[in-house]
């Protein structure tokens, strides 16, 4: 009986000093607090110490430098803007916007933005286009429509890479797509349609460059197949396709695209609009200049011909911040298709509303 008790002591005795030690099975604590930490390395410290793995040994980490994605696409108010200090503001606003060189790479299929998204409330202009008109008759309006001058406006532009270095390390697809609507949502008489919408969808090689030219950065060349259409039956449909060339310019604060195309050509008869390289150009430039938290943008385009066939367009906006995530939008635009169903049509157009993503 004795023997067989100190037998049972001994073997708790045994027990008792093989359990582990408070280092190795801490108490358990509430990880709830751990999920408020915004940065990734203490938020995982707080996550490893909730675990009982505080002691165990640290990885070596593999330091690399990214570059920040700019507008990776959260409805934000943009890219990281250059303040003084800065340290994760990426050097080159194109780098940041098509992740060119090898240090801002982010692989394929992120959702970003591509041209600014905004919501104008108050589009006005004036000279609204009543009896849209192109050379082929079937693409005539015969009777006036009842349009008011006063409209809405708003814009929805992604882009996403999907193959990343078609030429070992050179060269990245994108794919994008721009939507932009008009929208008589005064127009109580007429039930409050829409006027119009372009639908503009389209593919981009873009290759990183590096050259300079009069204190400018050359930094991107691109190459790109880009459809444009309002999506409407005759005699109001409106539609063209081109091919797209990108050459991209930067210095501190500006960023320039030069924009040449090249329309692709259709068969007469089934053309909605066989003169609109005449008025919509056959090149822009966009130029874009960031002052502090301001962002001030102009396009110029021009048919690039004389005479009876010299028509363009330009257009001014400015973006500036408001508080949270929206920022002001202001927009200009006189001169030749400030839309498809406008493309021959000369008017000023000036809206004001919320920006959720600027051009850099």
């Amino acid at each position: 009986m004795m023997r067989t008790s100190v037998t049972v002591i001994l073997a708790l005795c045994a027990a008792i000093a093989s359990r582990p030690t408070p280092a190795q099975d801490p108490k358990p604590i509430d990880v709830r607090p751990c999920t408020a930490i915004e940065s990734d390395a203490q938020r995982l410290a707080c996550y490893d110490r909730a675990a009982g793995r505080a002691s165990l040994p640290t990885a070596q980490k593999k330091v690399t430098e990214v570059a920040p994605p700019s507008e990776v696409f959260q409805l934000d108010s943009g890219p990281t803007r250059a303040v003084p200090g800065d340290a994760t503001r990426a050097s080159s606003l194109l780098d940041s916007r098509w992740e060119l060189s090898r240090r801002s790479k982010l692989g394929t299929y992120n959702v970003r933005g591509y041209k600014p998204i905004y919501l104008m409330p108050a589009f006005v202009t004036d000279d609204r286009n009543v009896r849209p008109q192109s050379p082929n008759p079937d693409n005539t309006v015969d009777t006036p429509e009842s349009l008011d001058d006063l409209e809405a406006k708003f814009q929805l532009s992604l882009k996403a890479k999907v193959w990343q270095g078609v030429f070992g390390h050179d060269g990245d697809l994108w794919v994008a797509y721009t939507q932009s609507s008009r929208w008589q949502v005064y127009n109580a008489a007429e039930s409050r349609p829409f006027r119009e919408t372009n639908y503009e969808p389209e593919a981009m090689l873009v290759f990183d460059t590096r050259y300079e030219v009069l204190g400018w950065q050359g930094r991107l060349l691109g190459i790109g197949v880009n459809h444009q259409s309002n999506g409407r039956s005759n005699p109001l449909s409106r539609s063209w396709n081109r091919i797209i060339a990108d050459v991209g310019f930067e210095r501190t604060g500006w960023t320039v695209m030069v924009r040449p195309w090249w329309r692709i050509a259709e068969q007469r008869e089934d053309d909605d609009n066989p003169d609109i390289s005449d008025y919509m150009g056959r090149g822009e430039v966009q130029i874009v200049h960031e002052s502090g938290r301001q962002e001030f943008g102009l396009m110029l385009r021009h048919s690039l011909r004389g005479g009876t066939h010299n028509h363009g367009a330009a257009q001014l906006t400015w973006s500036f911040p408001m508080g949270g995530n929206f920022r002001g939008y202001l927009e200009l635009f006189k001169g030749y298709g400030e839309s498809m169903i406008d493309y021959n049509h000369n008017a000023t157009h000036v809206g004001l509303g919320v920006s959720l993503l600027d051009w850099y």
